[in-house]
């Protein structure tokens, strides 16, 4: 599934190429995917509709259409493509917006569970129950240090809560988990005022990083563009089951914690509580 880095980049790709642009119509090749309202509807108020401006919350893209926000979740295998008018289009895609700059937005989707959603400006958004941006301001230590000594479940677990805060997903919250050398199984509560300083820290360091890489390609992602990220060469242990840690050379783990799969070193992040573990560099 695109997480965070993955989404922004994909938003970055296309900024500059559809925001100011109309939509001059859209072609609905698979009508289920107009998630929220009907298809009527849907058409009435994005047809001859600028793109006023393309932002992301969590692993979501926002087209700002003036009165509505276009919401677009990408989910498994979701994919959203700017292509020229006469380019051959993919298997699977499903809707196609003809823009006035001659090109067209393809949303792609193998695996069917993304969608589009209308949202009028004025309703409830699917974001306003979402956690802080984890880049941004808001994301402090402070409330990253109070919302964790107040939680009991599994510190991987939480970090996947959208509610804890948005965007993190299986990939980033292995590999953040590893850098700041914390056990994906510790409760959250149990952690120190260090080990939350290291985790907050490596949030960042690694959602960056990664941005900077364009995200992580394994099968479907690519970017707005349609090239894929380069960040999975980079990773130290999400999928390298059994293979040498980068630090210790410990063989890398795996666990099932509350119905997915956490992937860590058993050196470099010792599960007891309290336990000091050296962080990646």
């Amino acid at each position: 599934m695109p997480e965070l880095p993955e989404v922004e980049t994909i938003k970055r790709t296309l900024a500059g190429k559809i925001t100011g642009a109309k939509i001059k119509d859209v072609e609905i090749l698979t009508a289920k995917f107009i998630r929220n309202v009907p298809v009527a509807d849907f058409l009435e108020r994005v047809r001859d509709k600028r793109i006023v401006d393309i932002n992301r919350r969590g692993k979501r893209l926002i087209l700002d259409l003036g009165k509505d926000f276009l919401v677009i979740h990408l989910m498994m295998a979701g994919r959203l493509l700017y292509h020229a008018a006469g380019d051959p289009r993919a298997k699977h895609t499903h809707l196609v917006f003809w823009l006035d700059n001659g090109a067209e937005l393809r949303y792609v989707d193998l695996r069917h569970f993304g969608g589009l959603f209308l949202h009028g400006k004025e309703d409830d958004t699917p974001w306003t129950s979402l956690g802080p941006e984890p880049l941004e301001d808001e994301f402090s230590m402070d409330y990253f240090q109070r919302v964790l000594g107040s939680r009991r479940g599994k510190i991987k677990s939480c970090l996947l809560d959208q509610k804890l805060v948005a965007g993190l997903g299986n990939i980033y919250a292995d590999e953040c988990l590893f850098q700041a050398g914390i056990h994906p199984a510790r409760e959250a509560s149990s952690l120190g005022g260090t080990e939350v300083e290291r985790l907050h820290r490596a949030i960042r360091e690694v959602l960056s990083d990664a941005i900077a890489h364009r995200g992580t390609t394994f099968a479907t992602y690519v970017d707005g563009e349609g090239n894929k990220g380069e960040y999975a060469s980079m990773l130290k242990v999400y999928r390298r089951v059994g293979q040498p840690c980068a630090n210790c050379r410990t063989p890398i783990s795996k666990v099932r914690l509350a119905g997915r799969t956490a992937h860590f070193c058993g050196m470099c992040q010792k599960a007891g509580e309290g336990s000091a573990a050296h962080r990646a560099d």
